[in-house]
């Protein structure tokens, strides 16, 4: 295979994950504006009553209620606390439009990559200590760090990906 060729099926294959890596945090990002709705299609779709007590309910159906009701009375009682979540929603994606520029320089903006692996690092130990804090549940805490231990590896592989093209396009180490 051709050095050119070579080339351009590694920036489709860089540009399909950036496209994916960006969808899914605008993706993950607007599902915090709906948040009361989301949980009520999740007490449907798992037999939870809004009506009946929390304390009917174990396991993960009780953690899904006492969300649920917390939810609902927050909104109801204090709304402008949710403004939290609409900022959440526009810090992903925020982050979310950095990724441009590595989709149209990702030699050049490779530190985006890095960036980003470093925030799903850094969920792990905020998810543990402060899901602990806040008295979430050891198995939410851990799905929680499933979104940094997933969201590393299409960015792995992104990395490993524009090092190679690096070395295709015969970029020098830069020293300083």
């Amino acid at each position: 295979m051709k050095a050119n060729a070579e080339e351009t099926l590694l920036v489709k294959r860089i540009r399909l994950l950036i496209i994916f890596f960006i969808f899914a945090l605008i993706v993950s990002g607007i599902t915090a504006f709906p948040l009361e709705t989301e949980m009520r299609i999740a007490c449907d779709i798992l037999g939870i009553s809004q009506t009946a007590p929390v304390e009917n309910y174990t396991g993960l159906h009780y953690w899904i209620a006492k969300v649920n009701n917390a939810l609902v009375n927050t909104n109801r009682d204090y709304p402008f606390l949710a403004y939290g979540y609409d900022w959440l929603a526009f810090a992903h994606i925020v982050i979310a439009v950095a990724f441009i520029g590595l989709y149209r320089k990702p030699v050049q903006n490779i530190w985006i990559v890095y960036f980003a692996m470093i925030a799903c690092v850094g969920i792990i130990p905020l998810a543990l200590i402060c899901g602990e804090i806040r008295q979430i549940p050891i198995y939410w805490r851990l799905i929680d760090c499933s979104f940094g231990v997933f969201g590393i590896i299409p960015l792995y592989i992104l990395h490993i990906y524009i090092k190679r093209l690096e070395t295709l396009m015969g970029y020098e180490e830069r020293k300083y």
